[in-house]
């Protein structure tokens, strides 16, 4: 169980929850990341006295810096600060909620150290998934899942007796902000429209991801490597209310499911406390108020995302990472009005036709790819 941990990405939607577990659990903070926000850096390391703190903003490492000048915390800056920041000395579990592609690299720094892992940076699985695990397995880490839906289908395979006795893995999705509408309903969607999420708080990226559906394409790949089961062993299913969070199915048919309400602090706090369980943040589930809990197919042809990330883990390979970061660079575009909503697709759809095969990848590998993905995407 975890007594110390450092969190990359403190400052974001996951990390300050995290933090709110760390405060009401009495963890010792021994590093924290963040990408500029300066003020909200502050203001954690005055409460939790991180050894280490980085920054990856140059500038904004160099702000901090005079900010924090009456503290012993240390600043550095840059890729490499927050990869010193995953090898901290003294923390038992480095906890990743960085955002996207960039997560990569201190999950790997985190394993290579031999820290217990709390992983809520689903790219990390999506674009390196072989190296990620081989890692893990190589150095005897454990990879604890922090997405609810992870989470869940972690939690519900407890009672497993073996692997031959799992069928499939039931991923449910909110749906997002467009559930029921047609493509031609999306064309003229703005920014705004998308990131009006029903039932969660999520930073922009993910809550437009949530939006194309292409979050819970990424999460089928995430699955994959998490449970190691086949790509057409993941159904998923639409759920609106977000009160089951995920199921499992086993070969008798029954199927477990973690409920709860929509709080990303029950996750968090079950992979930082596993395998105990204690009192959280979170308010009490009640079935009654919540009165009836619905189930729909998703529309695959509308919302394409899903089965462009079905074909890329079935292709295997780079194909995964070519569509991760298609995907960045298209949701980022999307949110500076560079391109329509359907457009996001549409990008990501021309790259996993275009991208190179490569069956055996390095880090340098994924990191080319992830270059010319984002190339190709931006100059369609």
């Amino acid at each position: 169980m975890t007594k110390s941990l450092s969190i990359l990405g403190s400052t974001g939607s996951i990390g300050t929850q995290s933090l709110d577990v760390a405060r009401m659990r009495g963890y010792t903070v021994k590093a924290l990341t963040a990408y500029s926000d300066v003020e909200r850096m502050e203001a954690q390391i005055r409460e939790f006295h991180p050894q280490t703190v980085a920054m990856v903003s140059e500038k904004a490492a160099s702000d901090l810096k005079v900010r924090v000048a009456d503290t012993n915390t240390k600043v550095l800056s840059g890729m490499e600060g927050v990869c010193a920041c995953a090898r901290a000395e003294g923390a038992d579990t480095v906890l990743n909620s960085v955002v996207g592609m960039a997560g990569l690299e201190p999950t790997l720094a985190a394993i290579d150290a031999k820290k217990k892992l709390a992983l809520a940076n689903k790219e990390t699985l999506v674009a390196g998934g072989q190296l990620v695990m081989e890692a893990a397995k190589k150095n005897g880490v454990a990879i604890l899942p922090v997405d609810s839906e992870h989470s869940a289908i972690f939690q519900a395979l407890q009672g497993r007796p073996t692997n031959a006795a799992l069928k499939s893995i039931i991923l449910t999705a909110s749906g997002g902000p467009f559930f029921g509408k047609t493509q031609k309903e999306l064309e003229k969607v703005t920014v705004a429209d998308a990131l009006k999420h029903p039932n969660w708080e999520m930073g922009a990226k993910i809550t437009v991801d949530s939006a194309t559906m292409m979050n819970k394409g990424l999460e089928l790949i995430e699955a994959v490597w998490l449970f190691s089961v086949r790509p057409q062993d993941v159904q998923i299913v639409v759920h609106r209310e977000s009160i089951v969070h995920s199921a499992v199915e086993y070969t008798d048919n029954s199927v477990i499911a973690q409920l709860g309400l929509p709080d990303m602090r029950i996750p968090i706090q079950y992979a930082l406390t596993y395998p105990e369980r204690f009192e959280s943040p979170v308010g009490a589930l009640s079935l009654s108020e919540i009165g009836k809990l619905t189930f729909f197919e998703p529309d695959y042809e509308t919302f394409q995302c899903i089965n462009l990330c079905r074909t890329a883990i079935n292709k295997g390979g780079l194909f995964p990472a070519a569509v991760n970061s298609a995907n960045e660079q298209a949701n980022a575009m999307f949110r500076r009005g560079e391109i329509g909503f359907l457009e996001i697709a549409e990008r990501v759809g021309r790259v996993l036709e275009t991208a190179p095969q490569k069956e055996r990848y390095t880090l340098e590998d994924i990191l080319e790819m992830d270059r010319w993905a984002r190339e190709s995407v931006a100059s369609m």
